[in-house]
């Protein structure tokens, strides 16, 4: 769905090569640049909610009636294409951003303990043109606090000392705050992590503690697998592996670490790997923890890959984390 006349990345490219031996990196690396046009997905799919998820969306429809009370028309809500932040421009031309376009649930596609995540269809009514995406809505005050989250909100400020003190607390105002703060975040990063290049779905908007992302799926709403779903073959392995590799030395470059990356945020389309949930994204220099992160962000993953059968030469841990930190700027 990438709109890049030209891949602004290409450095990382050559980067890459630098830290490998093998002489096919140059096709392997070619690949990697693969991205999706415009018209390879057109979603059509439009479903049904079960009682209990038309429950879930009472809170909400508040929001979404017009001003005689009525809801719109085969929709669970109005699209809120201006009620908040919106992603990079110029915006995919998948996306619809008409404020007359109707959202439609169409279910649940993950659950977790900082957030859930729903498959969304928005659509323009009377007209066959629709787009689905995913619908990540981070839970606030009334749920469990983030797990691990002191560590990964070092380096980030506050402006006012009041919300500084609430989060210390973890009072509701400050909870709230947190959900925000980690939905911003994650907007924040994805924003620029799509303007380089990186293998991340499109931020499309966010309103509050709601973030509206690209799909990454099929068509008909089939949400790609997790890598640690998967069983690759050696070919596969080594491919997806050199995906990672240099999506992570893309992010060490521009300052970020995943954060807590593992084979379950990391999805498989189309033989292309793409990067999820980023709430936790971590800035190596203002976090005193950066290379921390980094470091366990590729122990993480290359722990997954070398049980699966990759090679000792290229799960070399020295080397790669070396070239993490050359990236980061972080060696001494």
């Amino acid at each position: 769905m990438r709109e890049h006349t030209t891949d602004p990345n290409d450095d990382i490219f050559d980067r890459y090569a630098q830290y490998t031996d093998s002489d096919d990196d140059a096709p392997r690396a070619q690949r990697m640049r693969r991205r999706r046009s415009d018209d390879e997905i057109g979603p059509q799919r439009r479903g049904r909610l079960t009682a209990e998820e038309r429950d879930l969306l009472a809170l909400r429809r508040e929001d979404a009636v017009t001003e005689d009370g009525i809801l719109p028309p085969d929709g669970d809500r109005w699209s809120t294409w201006d009620d908040g932040d919106q992603g990079p421009r110029p915006h995919p031309q998948w996306l619809i951003t008409e404020l007359a376009a109707v959202d439609r649930e169409l279910g649940v596609l993950k659950t977790g303990k900082e957030a859930d995540v729903h498959l969304l269809e928005r659509f323009m009514p009377g007209t066959p043109r629709s787009c689905l995406l995913a619908a990540k809505r981070y839970r606030s005050n009334d749920h469990r606090l983030f797990h691990r989250d002191t560590g990964y909100l070092e380096g980030r400020r506050m402006r006012r000392s009041r919300e500084g003190r609430a989060i210390a607390l973890r009072s509701d105002f400050g909870r709230n705050l947190i959900a925000e703060q980690w939905a911003a975040a994650e907007f924040a990063a994805l924003g620029r992590l799509w303007e380089l290049g990186a293998p991340v779905p499109y931020p499309a908007q966010r309103v509050g503690t709601e973030l509206l992302l690209e799909f990454i799926g099929s068509a008909e709403g089939g949400a790609a697998p997790r890598l640690a779903q998967l069983r690759p073959d050696p070919d596969q392995l080594r491919d997806l592996w050199d995906q990672l590799l240099a999506a992570m030395l893309l992010l060490a470059r521009n300052g970020y670490a995943h954060g807590d990356l593992s084979a379950y945020n990391l999805l498989v389309h189309e033989d292309r790997l793409v990067l999820i949930d980023l709430p936790q994204v971590v800035d190596v220099v203002a976090n005193p923890r950066g290379m921390e992160f980094l470091e366990r962000d590729f122990q993480n993953v290359s722990a997954w890959f070398a049980a699966r059968g990759l090679g000792v030469a290229e799960l070399d841990p020295e080397t790669w984390v070396r070239a993490l930190r050359a990236e980061a700027g972080l060696d001494a």
